[in-house]
């Protein structure tokens, strides 16, 4: 598709609220946001789990899809959203329990756009930080279905600002590095990891990892055979921003046993660096890290 033939869409007025807030504004009027045209497909995220977390531009496109494809992470209180006449489907993939395969996701993104739909593939946190939503907007471009980006919080920001540890701090780290766990250990070969633990665990002091749950025993033991010292804090961040939150600290040597003694679960955000030390102070949401 050429420039010259890239769709636009027209500016809409979306109204977020028909009663006073905290009696300062009668109703809130949002200019710029755009309208959602028949046979687009908005692949936006809708943050770690609480509601107040999404953009304008998720809440306009919850307001106006024709159908919802969600993800296990999005929450009922965003769902309720949702225009009443719209469709929901839910696509979640959850602990190797039965679900639609990425493929049959595609195919019904598609099909549906096709026929003419408002199309929502709404995902938890930020579709394009391990959320296959760059696999989708390739698939959707492959087949001629125009498409919006729509970014949300990540949860390895916005959850960890929910338990009071900074990402970066200046007395602490200066880097960060992001990684998903949920391949660690799982090569068929075991002296050929799937990720390079050894280079993630010298590129920066602070480590924040997605999906990794399974996988704590064997991630910490990778990292401290790559130098990361067994008495560095760690902490677990369970259900995010919601009011099942829970942070659990410790040390990498004690991730897993962490985790198994108080009974944790995804989904959760596993941080291991200095920042973690900050959690006591800075906690501010729910109950104090343990």
């Amino acid at each position: 598709m050429s420039s010259d033939d890239t769709p636009t869409q027209d500016i809409v007025r979306l109204a977020l609220s028909d009663e006073p807030l905290l009696d300062i504004k009668s109703d809130i009027q949002i200019s710029g946001l755009p309208a959602f045209e028949p046979g687009w497909v908005w692949l936006a995220g809708a943050g770690p789990g609480d509601p107040g977390l999404l953009t304008l531009h998720a809440v306009n496109a919850l307001q106006q899809a024709d159908c919802v494809v969600y993800d296990a992470l999005v929450s009922e209180d965003i769902l309720s959203l949702v225009r009443p006449s719209a469709e929901l489907f839910y696509a979640g993939k959850r602990g190797g329990k039965p679900s639609w395969k990425q493929d049959d996701i595609t195919n019904r993104l598609i099909e549906m756009a096709e026929a003419g739909k408002r199309v929502l593939r709404l995902k938890g946190g930020d579709p394009f930080i391990f959320g296959r939503g760059g696999e989708e907007a390739q698939s959707l471009v492959a087949a001629g279905i125009s498409f919006r980006l729509i970014p949300g919080i990540s949860a390895g920001i916005g959850g960890l600002g929910y338990a009071g540890i900074p990402a970066t701090h200046r007395e602490v780290n200066h880097a960060v590095t992001f990684v998903t766990g949920h391949l660690a250990g799982k090569s068929s070969d075991p002296q050929v990891e799937l990720l390079d633990w050894s280079a993630i665990a010298k590129a920066s002091p602070v480590i924040v990892i997605y999906m990794a749950m399974s996988r704590l025993s064997v991630i910490a033991e990778l990292l401290m055979a790559a130098g990361r010292a067994a008495t560095e804090p760690v902490a677990i961040v369970t259900h995010a921003t919601t009011p099942k939150q829970r942070v659990v600290t410790g040390e990498l040597s004690q991730a897993a046993h962490l985790a198994e003694q108080h009974g944790l679960e995804p989904p959760s955000i596993i941080v291991i660096g200095g920042v973690v030390d900050l959690a006591d102070t800075l906690s501010w949401f729910g109950a104090k890290p343990i």
